[in-house]
């Protein structure tokens, strides 16, 4: 029993934290002259919608809100948002999205949940970019708490000549994600198979140098490193603060409580 609670307050203490992630990124970010506004993907999406709607009807009433997957084309439908896609809507306001790991350049993985395309089409898309994560997620360096590896999403034609030409960059054990509770591989929204690559520290302090490497491979469709594209990373921290961290390099803290 003792266990368990440990790990329920644990629990709770993560969400906390994303939340106030959340909530700070939606109030300096979404502003009332945003008229269209990404929507990412994530545990931390959730608090992000909650505190848009809580701007209320008047503001919403006039926007359109651009999902990246099926996770967060629910949150908007279900929270009564208007519903948009990016071929309708190519140039967007603001993308708040999570992200799995962060580096100090603001640099990220992304990918973990199957969504790394569409999420970079609506951050390339966006005129800001924000990313909204949990302590967890801050690191200096990326490949430090985010073990899985690169994701990568691939042509299912193409994934086991794949796997070899990964190895051969330097990925040390490359696999074909596969699907929880569902026999065979995960499929993406887009009909696409995930490959997770891990490489070492030392390849990944140049990120933009590897993405640019597997880009380059035939079958790859998107990559889940993030590079250059972020104007601000929230981290909600155990104690009830945020860390801001801002692509020129100076950084904040909300103290806890500034809600």
């Amino acid at each position: 029993m003792t266990t368990n609670l440990g790990a329920s307050t644990g629990a709770k203490s993560v969400d906390l934290a994303k939340r106030l992630a959340a909530f700070a990124a939606v109030d300096r970010h979404i502003l009332p002259q945003h008229k269209v506004i990404g929507i990412g993907s994530g545990s931390t999406v959730p608090f992000v919608v909650e505190r848009i709607i809580a701007q209320g009807n008047d503001l919403n009433a006039h926007r359109v809100f651009i999902p990246t997957g099926f996770q967060s084309k629910e949150l908007i439908v279900k929270g009564g948002l208007s519903l948009g896609d990016v071929d309708q809507y190519p140039d967007i306001d603001v993308t708040i999205d999570g992200a799995d790991e962060v580096d100090e350049a603001l640099n990220c993985i992304k990918g973990g949940g199957a969504c790394q395309l569409r999420e970079k089409v609506l951050a390339e898309a966006a005129k800001t970019w924000i990313i909204v994560a949990d302590y967890r997620k801050n690191s200096k360096i990326l490949g430090t708490t985010y073990k899985q590896g690169v994701p990568i999403e691939v042509t299912p034609f193409a994934y086991a000549r794949l796997l070899q030409n990964l190895q051969r960059l330097g990925s040390t054990s490359p696999a074909l994600r596969m699907a929880v509770r569902k026999a065979g591989p995960v499929v993406s929204d887009n009909g696409n198979f995930v490959i997770d690559a891990p490489f070492s520290e030392d390849i990944l302090k140049e990120p933009y140098e590897l993405l640019k490497r597997i880009k380059m491979l035939t079958g790859v469709v998107e990559v889940g490193l993030f590079c250059g594209m972020a104007k601000a990373a929230y981290f909600g921290n155990d104690d009830g603060s945020v860390s801001i961290r801002l692509a020129d390099g100076t950084s904040e803290i909300l103290d806890a409580g500034h809600e």
